[in-house]
């Protein structure tokens, strides 16, 4: 004879179909989010690669500016003397300013092409 279950507990497959319908809503939920994105593949990377070559540049134009100008006011200076470590600490503080006002301004710029390339494409 066959034995059914009465009780009220949900059975093994009762539970496996609850997890894949959370799965599927979690899906769906990151599809419509997706689709409302109006960046495209090309708009993500120019505001990634943007920046980070902005800023590349500007460190080794600022390192060579930094390297003419230090040699041809204190000729060749020893890091371990006192000039030496005071000229590291003044680079690495100057350096860093110009790298986040790099930064800024280059992730700035990037926002606006892209904001300015949905204009034209909803025109």
């Amino acid at each position: 004879m066959t034995d059914y279950r009465y009780d009220d507990e949900p059975s093994a497959a009762d539970h496996v179909v609850a997890q894949l319908e959370r799965v599927n809503a979690k899906v769906d939920e990151m599809r419509a989010k997706m689709e409302q994105d109006p960046d495209s593949m090309g708009d993500k990377i120019l505001k990634a690669a943007l920046p980070s070559v902005a800023g590349l540049v500007a460190g080794k134009l600022f390192d060579m500016a930094w390297n003419r100008g230090t040699a041809k006011r204190f000729g060749d200076v020893r890091q371990e003397s006192a000039k030496g470590l005071l000229l590291s600490v003044a680079f690495a503080a100057l350096s860093a300013a110009v790298g986040a006002a790099v930064a800024t301004l280059s992730t700035r710029s990037s926002q606006a092409i892209v904001d300015r390339r949905h204009r034209r494409a909803h025109r």
